[in-house]
């Protein structure tokens, strides 16, 4: 049956007030869910979490720990350390201002009561440490904020101050994602913008595909932040960017592979309707199944320890289903509403050849390189092939066990400047110690082995005697405290059974060196029975958070390449194939991460990667990769069905040459605008999947596959009917 009655019986079997109905009730539904989804994005600051305790498996030490503090303590409580220093010691004059200081700070909103502790001198006297605690619960940030501007008007000409600690890191890490659901989307959006009036040279088209991409992520943020609110899940900083490039990325691709149908349907087809109905049955089963690809990919997250892993997953998924579903209601119904004049001024014309025959007359760049996969298909992947597994040598320079908390800010920290102050002039622990909870009865014990352990400066114990809160314990026992009337007798609160000690160590918190510390003295200490000892703090939540990364990384990436497998031998009723294409989408992000590892190290000076960015870099690049595969493998076995194998090859590669390209490149872009945010983990995560995305784009799916495939022959449908020879 022509492509022609086909249309014609479609226009029968839907009467033309219907076709007008359907993409006017499409459109206004879709501005419904803009108009009201809109507010969300003003939401998602409200309800982002970026406290990395919040991020562990309730199983952890370091969560148990926290949880247990609040009840130790009385207050959920965070701590900020105010340092001061003076290069030639700090005076008397600076003494009393720091004495002001203390009396206005403990004034502030968000610092508990009796929170601020006695100016603490360092030992050469060039430096003055305060610690502030404050409320948890609160509006923390903003406390942070007024404290930094307190000490900016009101410390003494020559005296240095800085608010550090978790307290100011975890401002700073506020701050350089604020203005992400802003410059994020401006940066984004204006690099696809730029690169679809390129692609297509037409005005009005890429604002049609860029207005389907908003309203998906319209749409994705408001379902997102009404889950966020109602504690279904997380939703951190870094999920959120991750969010906004994805669903834009996502959207526009699926766009751009419908839009390349609906103008070859336009040639064959003189009314829209008709143009529209085949362009939507051609596209839709490649864009559902990558689609359902890159979903199920990130629902694997689900299985992951880390909460911040397994709250992406959904996030993501979210996303890419409301891509899915703008792209194939909302475009078409824009598509056919506008018509032709969408492409103009190069509009399809109909009855124009759209011709995907490769021979030596065709001219461009597509036939060539279709040219050059039929004459020498083997050299052509072999070629691909060594040059991929060259380029994943430097994979063994990766350096993905976890970085300092310092460092997850890339631009200029507060925090990180007042912690190289505190590590100059106090023991680096000082403020972020080891928080220990052990049996009552073990006190003497564990203080001896804490005590012991290489890394560990001084120890303390909780006590409610004290005014501090805390009394200091010796090898001779717990010495007297300053109580609210003087000396005291400190006795260890107790809740329980249970005691807390706190350990500060020579090393800063969230430095190797403490992290180190905090491993020796869990293996010192019994972990099981009645007698366990859990050990909690800076340095052990970003231990648990590594090796739950690390967990995860290990178990994700074979269960991504298993669901991935199955839905492409699905998809495609074959069994070579998909494993062939799975093997070279892995080869791909070997060679991807190599090249990353190469330059993070060489050129970028990065300090690491956490454990979990190898783990996104693949989640991404696998299920994003193989949706290029998905769009030139279902277009090859529809022309194979009529053409046969060999030709349906170059075929299929001509016609989808260059929508593929096109969007591999706006893929990432997109990932690559992550990079204008001043965070060490989405800056790895954009250059991986970018560079990823183009070396799939450009090598895997131009030449590798088609080569591979063309070599091989029919054989590469093994073991359905397309592999056997026609009788």
């Amino acid at each position: 049956m022509s492509h022609t009655s086909e249309g014609a019986r479609a226009r029968r079997s839907v009467p033309r007030w219907l076709r007008v109905l359907i993409p006017v009730a499409l459109i206004l539904a879709w501005l419904a869910v803009g108009a009201a989804g809109g507010s969300a994005f003003g939401e998602v600051n409200d309800v982002a979490e970026n406290d990395q305790a919040q991020f562990l498996p309730a199983s952890a030490d370091a969560t148990r720990v926290s949880e247990l503090q609040t009840e130790f303590r009385g207050d959920d409580v965070i701590p900020a350390l105010i340092v001061f220093e003076r290069d030639g010691g700090v005076t008397d004059a600076d003494h009393e201002a720091i004495g002001d200081i203390i009396d206005h700070v403990a004034t502030i909103d968000g610092v508990v009561d009796n929170g601020v502790s006695p100016a603490i001198d360092s030992e050469d006297g060039e430096a003055v440490e305060i610690v502030v605690s404050i409320d948890a619960q609160g509006e923390r940030n903003e406390t942070v904020a007024e404290l930094r501007g307190y000490l900016a008007d009101h410390t003494p000409e020559g005296l240095s101050a800085a608010v550090t600690g978790p307290a100011g890191l975890s401002a700073d890490i506020v701050d350089a994602f604020s203005g992400l659901d802003g410059l994020l989307l401006a940066v984004a959006l204006g690099v696809v913008l730029v690169i679809l009036i390129i692609v297509y040279r037409s005005p009005l088209l890429p604002l049609i595909v860029l207005g389907t991409s908003m309203m998906a992520l319209t749409a994705a943020i408001f379902v997102v932040v009404q889950l966020a609110k109602a504690d279904v899940l997380v939703l951190s900083g870094q999920t959120q960017g991750i969010l906004m490039i994805l669903v834009i990325g996502a959207a526009t691709d699926y766009s751009l592979l419908y839009v390349s149908r609906y103008r070859e349907a336009l040639r064959e087809h003189e009314r829209k309707w008709d143009a529209t109905w085949t362009a939507l049955r051609g596209s839709t089963p490649a864009i559902l199944a990558s689609g359902g690809t890159v979903i199920a990919g990130l629902l694997c997250l689900l299985f992951s320890e880390l909460n911040s892993n397994k709250a992406l997953g959904p996030v993501a998924a979210i996303g890419i289903v409301f891509a899915l579903i703008a792209a194939l209601t909302l475009l078409p119904a824009l598509l056919l509403w506008a018509g032709r004049v969408a492409f103009w001024p190069i509009r399809p014309v109909y009855g124009s050849e759209h011709k995907h025959a490769v021979d030596a007359s065709a001219k461009g760049l597509w036939p060539a390189a279709a040219r050059l996969v039929s004459r020498r298909p083997r050299t052509v992947w072999v070629a691909c092939a060594l040059v991929l597994a060259a380029a994943s040598v430097g994979l063994v320079g990766l350096k993905a066990d976890g970085v300092s908390q310092s460092e997850f800010v890339t631009g200029y920290s507060e925090a990180r400047e007042g912690q190289a102050v505190l590590d100059d002039h106090f023991p680096g622990g000082s403020g972020t110690p080891a928080v220990i909870v052990a049996p009552e009865d073990r006190l003497d014990e564990v203080a001896k082995t804490v005590l012991d352990t290489d890394g560990v400066d001084s120890l303390a114990v909780v006590t409610a005697d004290a005014a501090s809160g805390t009394a200091q314990v010796t090898a001779d026992g717990i010495k007297p405290a300053f109580g609210k009337n003087g000396p005291v007798t400190a006795e260890p609160t107790v809740i329980d059974g249970k005691i807390m000690l706190e350990a500060t160590l020579d090393g800063p918190g969230d430095s190797v060196e403490a992290e180190d510390t905090v491993r020796e003295l869990r293996s010192a200490l019994p972990d099981s029975g009645s007698d366990a000892v859990l050990i909690g703090g800076v340095a052990a939540t970003a231990i648990d958070t590594n090796d739950a990364a690390t967990h995860d990384r290990n178990l994700i990436i074979p269960l991504v390449l298993v669901v991935i497998l199955v839905i492409l031998m699905l998809l495609l009723r074959s069994i070579l194939a998909p494993v062939l294409l799975v093997l070279t989408v892995v080869l791909s992000f070997a060679a991807a991460l190599g090249v990353s590892s190469l330059v993070f190290n060489g050129l970028f000076q990065f300090p690491g990667a956490d454990p979990s960015v190898p783990m996104f870099g693949f989640v991404f690049l696998v299920a994003l990769g193989i949706d290029y595969n998905i769009f030139l493998m279902t277009r090859v076995r529809e022309e194979s069905v009529k053409h046969g194998t060999r030709e349906g090859i170059t075929r299929g590669l001509v016609a989808t040459g260059g929508v593929i390209t096109s969007a591999g490149i706006v893929l990432a872009a997109t990932f690559a605008a992550l990079g204008v945010l001043p965070i060490l983990f989405l800056a790895q995560i954009s250059f991986i999947v970018a560079f990823g995305v183009l070396l799939d784009t450009i090598i895997v799916r131009s030449l590798l596959v088609p080569a591979l495939s063309y070599d091989i022959g029919r054989a590469i449908w093994w073991p359905s009917r397309l592999s056997r020879p026609l009788n």
